[in-house]
């Protein structure tokens, strides 16, 4: 399968490292315009350098889009685009009783509307032009609420509800709106996650496998999932092979979740 994005322009927010940054290079292997998205601009324009040091185009935006201040940045480097991948999220494991409002709030703020900001400002333009795809990454934990983070999987079952709203608002115009549940990956901020939850001093391999056994057993894959396994899925969506899927929620979790559907 040939998947050509030529004269595309892509924003991926959260992309200068883990699933984003794989989002953003394989969007660019594709042929895309891509930009790169942070809160830092040092940290942006280092992650367009390295990505753009295996070919490419791509090009830096950088803003806190949690923020007014930071999405009008963003918007301001990136007027408009064809294809909006919303890779943005925080997670972290925190006792369900010792969450408070506030960390409640920065994790719907962070995880959703940051998407529902991005996806306001550039869906217009999108059906204007009678073509566009938007994809929020969601993830395993907004269908099987893990008990160590349920903020966290709060916020990915609000997306799938925004997703599905928004795939509504696009109807019969050529613009696709689908959420991408990502499983368990493979990212610097898992092993940190991972290494938190079982035995620091395990050497990766090792820490892995503990995790998967206690923590994910359900797993058919039984291995952590690599970014660009996630970004190959992206890719596809992005692409004109797949005009007739949209409001959806597609799967790339490795079999973690026990159902047939979503």
């Amino acid at each position: 399968m040939l998947i050509d994005l030529a004269g595309k322009t892509a924003l991926v927010t959260g992309s200068t490292q883990g699933i984003g940054a794989a989002i953003a290079a394989g969007l660019a292997g594709a042929g895309a315009r891509v930009a790169v998205n942070g809160r830092v601009r040092e940290s942006v324009e280092a992650a367009v350098e390295r990505l753009g040091a295996d070919g490419g185009e791509f090009l830096a935006a950088p803003g806190d889009l949690s923020t007014d201040e930071g999405a009008g940045a963003v918007f301001a480097a990136v007027p408009d685009v064809d294809i909006l991948v919303n890779s943005l999220g925080i997670f972290g494991a925190r006792p369900a009783l010792e969450i408070d409002d506030a960390e409640w709030r920065r994790y719907f703020e962070t995880n959703v509307l940051t998407a529902v900001r991005t996806t306001r400002h550039y869906l217009p333009g999108m059906i204007g032009r009678s073509w566009g795809r938007v994809q929020n990454i969601a993830s395993d934990s907004a269908v099987a609420i893990p008990a160590e983070m349920i903020h966290y999987g709060m916020s990915k079952t609000a997306l799938l509800a925004v997703s599905r709203g928004f795939a509504k608002k696009a109807a019969g115009t050529g613009v696709t709106v689908n959420s991408v549940i990502a499983g368990p990956t493979h990212t610097g901020g898992v092993e940190d996650f991972v290494h938190g939850l079982v035995d620091p001093d395990l050497p990766w391999d090792e820490a892995q496998r503990a995790f998967m056994r206690e923590y994910r057993p359900q797993s058919l894959l039984q291995r952590l999932i690599e970014p660009e396994e996630i970004a190959h899925m992206v890719v596809y969506l992005s692409s004109s092979f797949a005009s007739a899927t949209t409001g959806g929620a597609l799967r790339v979790d490795g079999g973690y979740v026990d159902s047939i559907l979503p």
